[in-house]
């Protein structure tokens, strides 16, 4: 397999942001990991990439790829084309760089891949695979793919997706050749611990009825629901893979896309897979925008953690959201019991396909609203030099 860095000398595209600084030579018992929402690099930001894919697409009200170029550019003004490979992580480059976490972890929410068989189902996200070092570019170490999207272009552009991140020296977990495959956990090394990260979806988030993985068919994790059964049967899954001081991340694609309520059955089952050792970090992600967050045994439950990149600039409606303000997701557990030890928040806005430092006003509206979401689950939200803290009894 190929190391991201060799897989960036031959591509040429940056180095630069991969170096981990501190953190390579760190002697604290901690897991320091980077966790971001949705990164959705297909579609329009695909089209301002070195390689941008054919631009033909199937939704009601758009026929090219290049109409969200069209809005975005309309709304901030004109997007360099071709972009650089990093062009897309603008500001959070440098916030990776300065904090040197020991992983960085985001759901992948596109596919990667030539394909033309378009699913029907309306929205289809699909990146060119000449383009992954967009993804490459920020050291990412692992794409969740248990999703609505990643099978946008068939079971041809999910293996496509799969093979490319593998070359790219990027690990997957939620996505699989069987499903064996799609259960199996991405394996990482933090310093001295072993990280297991799994990929999951539910039912709700918008998967397709025949994407989840059977055993001669490719597809996602997709969890029958979200009760108590299905908690204890995925926590037996995790505990025939954990070894002792193993860290688990349960990543999940789970629930609608607005709205800041936090469904009962997705808290009690994030509970569940805490109190049953088979999680440390519940990583929610599908909602649109940043909800609340949860320290419950110890132990962080993002409910959602919003998009981080998208192509929706210039898109109206649902406005009261802001969803164009979002958060990258810095975190440091204890690297023997798993329990958190702080989790820091760098505020982005996205203009011009690329990410922002958010203005001093725009934090604060990020604080002060999720601050009121996370008071209903124990928590609070502060402000610090650059960005927002997590506080919790």
């Amino acid at each position: 397999m190929w190391t991201r860095r060799r897989f960036l000398e031959v591509s040429g595209a940056v180095l630069a942001p991969l170096a981990r600084g501190a953190a390579s030579r760190r002697a604290t018992p901690d897991v320091r990991l980077f966790l971001a929402g949705d990164v959705m690099t297909g579609r329009g930001i695909d089209q301002v990439l070195p390689h941008p894919s054919q631009p033909t697409i199937y939704e009601p009200y758009m026929s090219s790829a290049l109409g969200y170029l069209d809005l975005a550019e309309q709304a901030h003004g004109a997007i360099p084309r071709p972009a650089s490979f990093p062009y897309a992580w603008g500001d959070a480059l440098p916030a990776l760089q300065e904090r040197s976490p020991d992983l960085r972890i985001v759901n992948l929410e596109t596919s990667v891949t030539t394909s033309g068989a378009a699913a029907p189902k309306g929205i289809n996200y699909r990146m060119h695979p000449k383009n992954v070092p967009c993804l490459a570019a920020a050291g990412l170490d692992c794409c969740v793919l248990s999703n609505n999207h990643v099978l946008d272009w068939g079971e041809a552009g999910l293996l496509e997706t799969m093979d490319t991140l593998e070359h790219a020296g990027i690990a997957t977990a939620g996505a699989g050749r069987n499903a064996e495959a799609a259960c199996r956990p991405a394996t990482l090394a933090a310093g001295a611990s072993r990280v297991l990260v799994f990929g999951l979806c539910s039912p709700d988030s918008g998967i397709s009825e025949g994407w989840p993985a059977a055993a001669g068919r490719p597809g996602l994790h997709r969890l029958p629901d979200l009760s108590a059964r299905t908690a204890d049967r995925f926590a037996e899954q995790v505990g025939a893979w954990r070894r002792p001081g193993d860290r688990v991340v349960v990543s999940i694609h789970w629930g609608g896309n607005w709205g800041y309520a936090v469904p009962r059955d997705q808290r009690e089952f994030a509970h569940r897979l805490v109190d049953a050792a088979a999680a440390d970090v519940v990583h929610g992600h599908s909602s649109h925008h940043p909800k609340g967050i949860e320290v419950y045994g110890g132990r962080l439950v993002l409910y959602g953690c919003g998009d981080f990149i998208d192509d929706y600039e210039g898109i109206s409606g649902h406005e009261e959201f802001r969803s164009h303000l979002v958060l990258g997701y810095f975190a440091a557990l204890d690297a023997e019991t798993g329990r958190l030890l702080a989790l820091e928040m760098a505020p982005f806005r996205i203009r011009r396909f690329r990410l922002e430092r958010a203005a001093a006003e725009e934090r604060e509206w990020l604080r002060r609203t999720l601050d009121r979401e996370c008071h209903a689950l124990g928590t609070a939200l502060e402000a610090t030099a650059d960005g927002l803290a997590l506080r919790w009894a």
